[in-house]
């Protein structure tokens, strides 16, 4: 299983570690992909650090949520709810909406999906959070890039009322589409999917280094 590492900007704050050094980190673990989640910044103060990410990470990027920066990214990941909440807005179906996101008919300019034939952007990556089998059957009739699968354990990153655990296995093999674990997962976990997803655990590591490093430097 690959390592997708989830840089949450208000986890970064916690532990008082730069992009510069959590992406050092990522790379230095191997991870296949970075996904940039920031639920409390402006959207202008986000693409100022998608643009940093970018400095240092040449590897596929994730936006979280923000479909409004899915211009500077490779693809999005949402929640249930977002999916939900772009489906009223825009009146279109779950399928139609993931279609145009996959399919590069997102115009930023206009804040609105276009539908023509004429042009399309590069295709983007699209995974969704799930949490239990219901969702996951309907995401197979999605045309996703990858699910996301939790919690395994409580995190405190973000609310985690239905903590899958062990079951999260069995789980796994109802996913048509590669399945990316979330949710409390450590950077040495063993679990049968394509991705584990870790964000704290690589903040503390980075954190430990980073410490050491000061350490050394004051010899």
């Amino acid at each position: 299983m690959a390592l997708y590492a989830l840089l949450d900007f208000d986890t970064l704050q916690k532990y008082n570690i730069s992009i510069k050094d959590f992406c050092k980190t990522a790379k230095g673990l191997k991870a296949k992909i970075l996904q940039y989640r920031d639920k409390n910044s402006s959207l202008e103060e986000k693409q100022q650090r998608l643009a940093e990410i970018r400095k240092y990470w040449k590897k596929t990027l994730i936006i979280n949520d923000t479909l409004e920066l899915l211009a500077f990214a490779d693809g999005l990941h949402i929640g249930q709810e977002d999916l939900q909440n772009l489906c009223e807005k825009y009146n279109l179906s779950e399928f139609e909406i993931i279609d145009a996101i996959k399919n590069g008919k997102w115009n930023i300019k206009n804040n609105n999906f276009l539908f023509c034939k004429e042009k399309k952007n590069k295709t983007k990556i699209i995974g969704l959070s799930t949490h239990n089998k219901e969702e996951i059957l309907k995401a197979n009739k999605l045309p996703l890039s990858y699910i996301g699968l939790g919690a395994y354990r409580p995190t405190t990153t973000k609310d985690t009322s239905n903590i899958l655990g062990e079951k999260i296995i069995e789980l796994i093999k109802y996913s048509y589409h590669p399945v990316a674990v979330i949710g409390g997962v450590k950077i040495y976990d063993k679990i049968p999917a394509k991705f584990k997803v870790v964000g704290s655990d690589i903040c503390k590591l980075t954190s430990i280094q980073s410490k050491k490093k000061k350490i050394l430097l004051k010899k």
